[in-house]
Order: structure tokens, then C-alpha cells, then sequence
């Protein structure tokens, strides 16, 4: 009988209800939609479990995970699946580097801690690696914020035998997924791209705090891009409430073919980005427990496809 994967996770937001949500539909109803590998290195989707989770929101420390991933301003839809309590309580997440002991001694019973809160704080992602490395436990950062990118925090998960895979994610099929293959289909085909762009909309609070804080998420898109996309604009982030947990974008291609002929291409797509997020962190999850109980610390390879900024991207 497989060992299940244990997985802590910080931010009890959107992307951890469609991950818990899914796994409890997965269990439920055996449905394969929407799950791109259905076996890891021996994995299946049914052996991953939340086992602890931290939060900063007064409201959802201490109420059991199934219940706490429901509440404000989470607007993740409910799943057509029942989720009774796991008894997970949701434990008060770190506020400074101070409480890297207290958040390590939590991690106890985990192997993976996916790190899953809005980007744009850095020390706080950093300093959830001090915890998984103070752990003994494997770290995903699902964020923009530059921590596999940093080559000195990188070679002591190494030396420590320890996985550490990141920075943010690519979605399953998001933006960057399809601007980048419509990128390389212009390429491939022979025309040359004139200009590009894409707008992204969002009404998760993850979009909130992203249009606050833009500028990891900026570079991190534009590290998705295909090498000498020199032409392409990436327009600033627009967070609209009604939205919820959808997320509209809006992708433009201006390119000329034989005889320089022009070809112009615009594309509309509409996802729920939260589920986006949680198709490829199913897969992160159990290629970093993989690599752990294997004995591979540092980055993995086989997560390249999965995320925007991997290490040796631009920071």
C-alpha cells in the first residue's frame, strides 16, 4: 500500500478550497477531468492529504479546514462532493521570522509544505523555507516571489537533501500556457511577430493583492514568455469583485506572413483560475514527495513545465 503524501499548506484561500475540493470529488466519484497525470512516480491523486494548514485571518484560525475554506472573501464555487471535517484545524500562520521554530514544530507530520499565500511578500516566503528546511520537509512556493530563484537558499535545500521547487505557478491552462504556444506557433509556422499582448481580469483577492502589488508577478510573466518575445506587452492587472474566482484575459497577436501579408489573432479566455492552480499543484505536490523520499534535495527538473519563473529565469 502507497505511504500518502502529507501536505501542509499556507493560505487557506481559493486555491486550497479547489485543491481540497477536488481531491475530496476525486476520492468520491473516482473522475479523472482535469488531471493531467494521473500517476507520480507511483502517486495517485487519492494518496495526497492536507495535513495542517496555517492562516493569517482571525476568522479561519482554529474552524477545521473543510469549514474555513469557504469563508470570506474566498468565492471558490462549491463542488458537487461532500466534505465533512478532516480535523485540520487551521493554525495561526508566522507573522515575522521569529516564529520559524513554532511553524517548524507544526510541520511535524508533513513531508510537503505548499506554500500558497498572495504573492508579493517575500520575507514571508522565505521565511516559510527557514521552516520546511528547519522541518526536514519539502518546499513548493507557488508564488512569484523569487525563493528557488535564490541560488544560496537553493544549494542549502540541497546540501539538506531536501526538495524546493518554484517560483509560481503556470497555470493548467491559463494566460501564459496559451500566449506561450501561440508564441511558438507564429515561430514555427515562419511568420514574424509585429506586436502582442495580453490583459488579465480577475476578481479572486489574490488579483486584489497582485494589483497592489505587481512587480514579482510582472517579471514573472514575462519569464513565462518564449526567449526574444521582445514584442510582446504584458498590461498591468485589473481586479474586478464580480468576477470571483473566474479570471477573463484577453491575448492579441499582430504578425505578417508571405509577402509580408498581415495576420492579426485575438483570443478571449475565461477559466476559474483557483482550479488552474490546483491541477498543477496536484502534480507538484507528489513530484516533491517523490524527490524527497528518493533522496533528491534542490530544484527538480521534471516542475520546469509547471511553473512560470524556475530557477535560473530573471528574479
Amino acid at each position: 500500500m502507497t505511504e500518502r503524501v502529507k501536505v501542509a499548506v499556507v493560505g487557506v484561500g481559493n486555491n486550497t478550497s479547489a485543491l481540497v475540493q477536488g481531491l475530496a470529488l476525486h476520492r468520491q466519484s473516482g473522475s479523472m477531468v482535469g488531471i493531467r497525470r494521473p500517476v507520480v512516480d507511483g502517486l495517485g491523486v487519492g494518496d495526497v492529504a492536507v495535513v495542517a494548514a496555517f492562516a493569517t485571518s482571525a476568522e479561519k484560525i482554529g474552524r477545521d479546514l473543510t469549514e474555513a475554506i469557504f469563508l470570506p472573501p474566498n468565492n471558490f464555487p462549491r463542488l458537487d462532493c461532500d466534505l465533512p471535517a478532516v480535523g485540520v484545524p487551521v493554525t495561526k500562520g508566522l507573522v515575522d521570522a521569529t516564529e520559524v521554530p513554532r511553524v517548524a514544530a507544526a510541520l511535524a507530520e508533513a513531508e510537503v509544505l505548499l506554500y500558497s499565500a498572495p504573492s508579493g511578500r517575500p520575507e514571508t516566503a522565505r521565511a516559510y523555507a527557514e521552516a520546511a528546511l528547519t522541518a526536514g520537509v519539502a518546499f513548493i512556493n507557488t508564488t512569484a516571489d523569487p525563493v528557488a530563484r535564490d541560488p544560496h537558499l537553493l544549494a542549502r535545500f540541497e546540501a539538506a537533501g531536501l526538495p524546493l521547487l518554484g517560483d509560481d505557478l503556470a497555470s493548467q491552462f491559463g494566460t501564459s500556457v496559451l500566449h506561450n504556444a501561440l508564441l511558438r506557433l507564429l515561430r514555427e509556422r515562419g511568420l514574424t511577430l509585429v506586436s502582442s499582448y495580453q490583459v488579465n481580469l480577475g476578481g479572486t483577492e489574490d488579483f486584489r493583492n497582485l494589483v497592489q502589488n505587481p512587480d514579482t508577478k510582472m517579471r514573472s510573466k514575462l519569464n513565462a514568455l518564449p526567449e526574444g518575445a521582445h514584442s510582446v506587452e504584458v498590461a498591468p492587472l485589473g481586479y474586478l469583485p464580480h468576477l470571483r474566482s473566474r479570471k477573463v484575459a484577453h491575448l492579441n497577436l499582430e504578425a505578417r506572413g508571405w509577402g509580408e501579408t498581415s495576420v492579426s489573432l485575438d483570443v478571449k479566455l475565461t477559466v476559474h483560475d483557483p482550479s488552474g492552480a490546483a491541477g498543477v499543484n496536484i502534480d507538484l505536490v507528489r513530484i516533491a514527495s517523490s524527490a524527497l523520499r528518493n533522496g533528491r534535495g534542490g530544484y527538480s527538473s521534471e516542475a520546469t513545465s509547471l511553473l512560470k519563473s524556475p530557477p535560473g529565469t530573471a528574479v
